[in-house]
């Protein structure tokens, strides 16, 4: 039984790893790097739970009677552009604090900003 739920089990694992490193690491590229995996734990979830054992393509055709839902797995094209979009400006906002603070480790940034106060 724990064997068939196998997809599952990915999920949990890479959803741990992906919300370990946003907890444990300093350094914002690896935080931004932790959310997406994270963030791909939700998508292979979501395809996961939209999976119709049998269904067939939602085409009418003679003696199919159970069609798979095509709308999940259009969401989840929609929110993979969202999270690469979302990734881009986390990345040019890293660019930015690189050249204004002169480090992306969040320890040196809250010293710097504790030191200007």
């Amino acid at each position: 039984m724990i064997l068939g739920l196998y997809n599952y089990w990915v999920v949990v694992v890479l959803m741990m790893i992906g919300f370990y490193i946003v907890i444990a690491q300093g350094n914002l590229i690896k935080k931004i790097v932790g959310l997406n995996i994270f963030q791909t734990s939700v998508f292979i979830f979501y395809i996961s739970m939209a999976k119709v054992d049998d269904g067939t393509a939602p085409i009418l055709a003679d003696g199919i009677s159970l069609y798979s839902n095509p709308l999940p797995h259009v969401l989840i094209l929609t929110a993979i552009v969202v999270g690469i979009a979302t990734t881009a400006v986390g990345l040019a906002l890293a660019v930015r604090i690189k050249g204004a603070y002169g480090s992306i480790e969040e320890g040196e940034i809250q010293a710097r900003d504790n030191q200007e106060c």
